[in-house]
């Protein structure tokens, strides 16, 4: 029978939470810039910007999290106020 540390049972069981908490925090992440995406395809500008507002918010928060990288979460933020941006009407 191998022997098997406390500790590396214990690195597991974290790991596996980590991953449980990670898994939950991006797709929550994923799920809001998928709808700004789709405000922005069904020509919604208002509604783009809301949802915006709250996808930069939901991925700053995973970034705190450690879920994703500074400069990955800033990049995805950038592209999606990019796309609000270029579907809002020009005055």
């Amino acid at each position: 029978m191998p022997v098997v540390h406390t500790s590396a049972i214990k690195r597991a069981r974290q790991s596996i939470k980590r991953h449980q908490r990670n898994k939950a925090i991006l797709h929550g992440a994923k799920t809001v810039a998928k709808k700004v995406k789709v405000a922005v395809a069904e020509n919604n500008p208002e509604l783009a910007q809301t949802l915006l507002r709250e996808a930069t918010s939901t991925i700053a928060k995973a970034v705190t999290k450690g879920s994703l990288h500074r400069k990955t979460a800033s990049r995805k933020i950038s592209r999606l106020a990019k796309s609000v941006n270029s579907a809002a009407p020009k005055s």
